[in-house]
């Protein structure tokens, strides 16, 4: 009988790969459909074979490789994701017996080929062991060994190289693979930190102090946004980095404000909240259905200044020009500095698209910045590590813009960063962050611009 907890978990990774959809959106759509049949235990172990089979995929092909004779690509995509999830289990989870792996993997395969793809499964899945992995540690060269231990895909490193020594390469890599840990954002509009911590503890959940003032870690958290808390609007999840932008910028209330790449509505959301809900703040985005879940997120937290606009900040309007006190450009990008969290970013994003996202980062940072005021401040950020995306591109801006400078961001004067010192160590020249993944945080770009009087 076939384990209806690794079937859901089959046909999550077959839509990742065949639409080329978010892991963490088809993940959570899936558990919101299936909810009533599963247990949590059910869900814990759905979430960790997608997320790990996801992003150990590279390393996980490699072992394929070694012992099946058919190229990866004459292999049933059904069939390829169940050696994967079987090999994932088999090298990575301890708690899971080989034998429960290798068995649950062929019932897979017998429903999802036929007879031939069970026998298949169960042919290369024996075999497999712990020393197929532990074998690529050996590889002499440095970027062949990181991107095979790490599931790292080699241009990306190879990328890198030119930006970190390898030592630090390693590092990322390391940490691009580490499960984040859950951080929440207090809604001060709603409640006080001290009211929520008491509220959490009560179900049991494990809290942290953040770096940043408005934020806690959570461990222990299941289903967070059923907590009657969430419903409430009374906190947000967020990542620490992801908030550092917008306190960066350094919102007051009555300031008109500009948030040009707002979607999902984290950061705009936060700035409302540090305003007090006082003032205005366009949200803008490029598709309707991306604008609505920043509504979504202001309606859960009860702000009321936020006006959602369908809009391309790419193109220049000439109606909004010096309109804006502060200007807020967290712009797309190829997001290699949240790969914990996104894990499928790795496989869908090539080294052809940085030419065409900083084209379009160019575009919106030109566009932009004459929107804002003489004397206002304007965030450029991404959550990416290449250089081409950030510093490469704010150069490229102010030398054909004279009417801008780098505002040096001053870490001591800022009362919402509570550890100061783990933050300071991340500035260059006290021009911007650049911060690499590591055990606490994503990697994120930021850097702050004024425009002179």
């Amino acid at each position: 009988m076939i384990d209806k907890t690794r079937e859901i978990a089959l046909k999550i990774l077959y839509k990742i790969d065949k639409e080329k959809a978010y892991s963490n959106i088809v993940l959570n759509e899936n558990i919101r459909k299936n909810r009533k049949k599963l247990q949590d235990r059910d869900i814990s172990l759905i979430s960790e074979i997608v997320y790990g089979t996801t992003t150990w995929k590279l390393t996980i092909d490699e072992i394929i490789k070694k012992y099946s004779k058919l190229r990866l690509k004459k292999i049933s995509i059904w069939i390829l994701n169940i050696l994967r999830m079987g090999i994932y289990q088999i090298i990575f989870l301890d708690k899971i017996p080989k034998s429960a792996a290798v068995n649950e993997s062929v019932e897979l395969a017998k429903k999802y080929g036929h007879k031939s793809s069970s026998n298949f499964v169960n042919a290369i899945l024996r075999k497999i062991n712990k020393k197929d992995y532990e074998e690529f540690f050996n590889i002499e060269d440095d970027i062949e060994r990181i991107s095979k231990t790490y599931s790292i895909p080699d241009w990306l490193l190879k990328r890198l190289s030119k930006q970190l020594n390898i030592k630090e390469i390693e590092e990322v890599s390391k940490y691009s693979n580490i499960r984040p840990k859950i951080s929440i954002r207090v809604n001060k509009l709603k409640t006080t930190k001290e009211k929520l911590i008491k509220n959490l503890k009560k179900r049991n959940i494990k809290i942290e102090e953040g770096f940043l003032e408005d934020f806690l870690i959570l461990e222990n958290a299941k289903n967070i946004e059923e907590i009657e808390e969430f419903k409430e609007g009374k906190f947000t999840v967020q990542d620490e980095t992801a908030g550092l932008i917008p306190i960066i910028l350094e919102p007051k209330p009555e300031d008109i404000i500009l948030d040009a790449c707002s979607s999902p509505g984290g950061k705009t959301t936060y700035l409302a909240e540090m305003m007090e809900d006082k003032g205005k703040i366009e949200a803008w985005d490029i598709h309707e259905h991306r604008t609505k879940l920043v509504e979504e997120a202001a309606k859960r937290l009860g702000i009321t200044i936020i006006k959602e606009n369908v809009n391309d900040a790419s193109i220049y309007n000439e109606k909004y020009k010096e309109k804006f006190d502060k200007i807020l450009l967290d712009v797309p990008c190829l997001g290699t500095g949240v790969l914990k969290r996104k894990p499928d970013i790795k496989w869908q994003k090539n080294e052809e698209d940085i030419e065409e996202i900083t084209s379009i980062q160019k575009k919106i940072l030109q566009s932009c910045s004459k929107y804002l005021k003489k004397g206002g401040n304007l965030i450029y950020s991404t959550c990416s590590i290449l250089k081409e995306e950030n510093e490469n591109i704010v150069e490229d801006f102010l030398k054909d813009n004279k009417d801008f400078e780098i505002v040096p961001i001053d870490i001591e004067k800022n009362k919402k960063i509570i550890n100061k010192e783990f933050f300071e160590k991340y500035k260059k020249l006290n021009k911007y962050f650049q911060l690499y993944q590591n055990n606490y945080t994503d990697g994120f770009f930021i850097c702050k611009l004024t425009k002179k009087q």
